[in-house]
Formats: C-alpha cells, sequence, structure tokens
C-alpha cells in the first residue's frame, strides 16, 4: 500500500514538472504548429498526465520503466499539442534506454534493431516529403533501444494501423483532409508502452 501511494505522489510531482518541462521548450520553440492555441490545446494535460502515470508506475517496480513511461507521456502529449517531439525528450529516451538495454544485455542487439528502423523511417521522412518528421525517426531510434526488434516491428505495425484509423476517422469526420498532416508519434509512443510493460 504505501508503494502504491509512494507512486501515486511521483506521478503527481512528475505530472506538474513534465508539464512545466513542456511549457519551457514550448517558449523556445518557433516551429509549433498551433502557437497560438497552446492554452486551450493543454488544459486537460496535467490531468492526463497524472491519471496515465499513476496507473502505469503501479504496473511495475523497474525505475528504468518508469522513465520510459515519464518520457512517452510527455511526447505523447506534446505531440497530440503541438505535433512536435522534442529532441530534448527523444535524446534522454535513447541514453536510459540505452543504460536499459546495457542492463539487460542485450545493446549490442537493440541498438541494431534501432539503426535499421529508423534508417527505414528517415527514408520514409524523404520519401514523403515532411509527412513524417525528424522527431519520428529519432522516436523510433529511442524504441528501438528500449525493444529490440520483435517489439519494434510490433509497436511500428499496431501503431501505424491505430494511426491510420484514426486519421480515416478524422477525414470522414471533416477534421482532417487527406494533405492534412497526421501525428503518428502518439501512437507508436502508446503501442510502446504496451509492449513494453507486457514483457
Amino acid at each position: 500500500m504505501i508503494a502504491v501511494i509512494v507512486k501515486i505522489f511521483c506521478a503527481a510531482i512528475l505530472s506538474i514538472g513534465g508539464s512545466l518541462w513542456i511549457n519551457k521548450l514550448y517558449s523556445r520553440s518557433t516551429e509549433l504548429t498551433f502557437p497560438g492555441k497552446i492554452l486551450s490545446r493543454s488544459r486537460f494535460r496535467i490531468p492526463i498526465l497524472f491519471v496515465t502515470q499513476a496507473i502505469l508506475f503501479n504496473m511495475t517496480d523497474e525505475l528504468f520503466l518508469m522513465a520510459a513511461i515519464f518520457l512517452l507521456m510527455l511526447m505523447t502529449v506534446t505531440d497530440f499539442e503541438q505535433y512536435m517531439l522534442f529532441d530534448a525528450m527523444t535524446v534522454s529516451f535513447v541514453v536510459i534506454g540505452a543504460f536499459y538495454a546495457l542492463q539487460n544485455s542485450t545493446l549490442q542487439d537493440n541498438f541494431l534493431a534501432a539503426a535499421f528502423g529508423s534508417g527505414i523511417f528517415f527514408l520514409l521522412a524523404i520519401i514523403s516529403q515532411g509527412s513524417l518528421g525528424g522527431g519520428d525517426v529519432k522516436l523510433i531510434f529511442g524504441l528501438g533501444m528500449w525493444l529490440g526488434a520483435g517489439k519494434l516491428l510490433n509497436v511500428v505495425l499496431v501503431g501505424t494501423i491505430i494511426g491510420g484509423v484514426a486519421a480515416i476517422l478524422m477525414i470522414l469526420a471533416k477534421k482532417k483532409s487527406r494533405k492534412s498532416y497526421f501525428a503518428y508519434g502518439p501512437y507508436f509512443t502508446l503501442s510502446a508502452l504496451y509492449f513494453l510493460l507486457a514483457g
């Protein structure tokens, strides 16, 4: 019971701290998709971060995985709010993922998965002429460092399918057009959370 309370307290602190970090990154960025709608698009940010982290933290006792949950949720939020994945978060995710892989003696295999996966996404980013951004490429590299080849493939497949369905629904609801940019990052991050916690 004490462990549960401690994790909930940590979720509350990290939700506030993470939100402040996001605001700081927004204030320094000149590439926000909705710079005039920061407040309106972030009004539910802290409650969402708190509830998801409080639940997910209590699904593991590994500090590495808690760090992954924290960073993945922050990236989910920024990509939903502003279609942005910040280097400060993706690089942190990669570095911690490298230590996690080292601890599990999978560093070499995971690095190869990360390099191969991000290489494919880099080519897709070039071919798609901006539909995929550099943030997505770095995110895939980070996910490869954490998950290895098999789970990374699962994340990409599940994230692409769910993201594609969401895009079709938004087009049908006339909230997006076929030429609109779609944030696929959140579908990869949320899929990754499942595969990380599922073991």
